[in-house]
């Protein structure tokens, strides 16, 4: 799987660190210690700044001066180049109201989340030429299922410098047994926030808070919405059909389905729902009190497929898909509302029956 790390060529490193964990296919820096925001960008090696820069296009009109075509350049109105200060690398091409967003500010950001108390850093890294930055942190307690099982919450931001996207601040609960995203949008909410690279520092900050608010409203609720599945009975069978469902990407592969004509799907479909459903049966996460024939234990077998098997172009990509509103996400939470459906209604709740 191709990686996208941003190699610094000056530093002989790449642009990544990881706290205790392995990081991507052995590259980057691994800490011992978590480290504060200002030690977090040294070793993720985003200390490197980005500013707008003129654009310049050649005049058709020639000019010959010793022997030399020279063509005089006429400045491009209203569009910027953003470029990394430390080795002039082209980044991308902006509007005049794009508003550059430092990598520190990006940090600073999350500190202000939780004013810095007992926000963990654990990752963060550059991708391609530095165009691309993520984070994520730890948050303080965790999400409890039972007497055992924990999911830890954790906030992730990605932010960009080439004028591609919006700065995106998300909640992610990873379950620590089996390190799976568990994404849910509840009760309509999004886990998501969006910043314009046009808001201010203030406007920024507010979302922040905003970010925190809903980190917290969500906790409380999937912490009961989970307890309440680790009760309810499901039958392997159910469990397939409710993989099946999840992951059916249009509604005439649904029809197809249910006229009992399985054996016209794909065969990457009929794939991913057989390896989804493998991992319900038999990975060792799935055999856990709160996991093992419950409605919980379902929903996990959706997310950690799409977490731990399914495979990727490269880490981005599975970021994206992940965390960003890509595939995985969008059936995590088919999956997710399939459950709250069949916590209410049963096997009636199953559209494949």
């Amino acid at each position: 799987m191709a990686h996208n790390i941003n190699y610094n060529e000056q530093s002989g490193k790449h642009s990544f660190f990881s706290t205790k964990q392995t990081a991507w296919h052995n590259l980057g820096q691994i800490i011992t210690d978590y480290p504060t925001s200002a030690e977090a960008i040294q070793h993720a090696g985003l200390d490197y700044e980005v500013e707008k820069r003129k654009l310049f296009t050649p005049t058709s009109a020639e000019i010959i001066l010793d022997n030399e075509t020279i063509h005089n350049k006429i400045e491009v109105p209203n569009y910027f180049s953003t470029v990394r200060t430390d080795n002039d690398a082209v980044l991308g091409v902006v509007g005049k109201d794009y508003q550059i967003v430092q990598n520190r500010d990006a940090f600073s950001f999350f500190d202000s989340i939780v004013g810095g108390d007992g926000i963990l850093y654990e990752t963060a890294g550059a991708l391609g030429k530095g165009e691309r930055i993520f984070i994520t942190a730890k948050l303080p307690d965790y999400i409890r299922l039972g007497n055992d099982d924990l999911i830890e919450k954790y906030l992730f931001l990605t932010t960009s410098h080439d004028g591609s996207g919006s700065i995106t601040a998300a909640f992610t609960p990873i379950r620590i047994v089996c390190n799976n995203t568990l994404n849910a949008a509840m009760n309509n909410k999004t886990n998501t926030v969006r910043i314009r690279h046009t808001s201010n520092a203030k406007q920024r900050l507010e979302q922040a808070h905003k970010v925190m608010g809903i980190s917290d409203m969500l906790s409380a609720q999937m912490e009961s919405i989970f307890n309440h599945w680790t009760k309810i009975r499901i039958t392997d069978n159910e469990v397939k059909k409710l993989i099946q469902s999840a992951l059916v990407p249009s509604k005439e592969v649904l029809k197809t389905i249910q006229d009992g004509k399985e054996d016209e799907l794909s065969t990457c479909f009929t794939n991913m729902v057989d390896s989804a459903f493998e991992y319900a049966m038999s990975n060792p996460t799935q055999l856990m009190d709160t996991t093992k024939g419950t409605v919980f234990g379902a929903y996990n077998a959706v997310t950690g497929y799409f977490q731990n098997m399914r495979n990727y172009k490269d880490e981005e990509a599975k970021l994206t898909s992940l965390l960003m509103g890509g595939t995985a996400q969008i059936r995590t939470q088919s999956a997710f509302n399939l459950c709250v459906d069949f916590a209410s209604k049963g096997s009636d709740a199953l559209i494949l029956n």
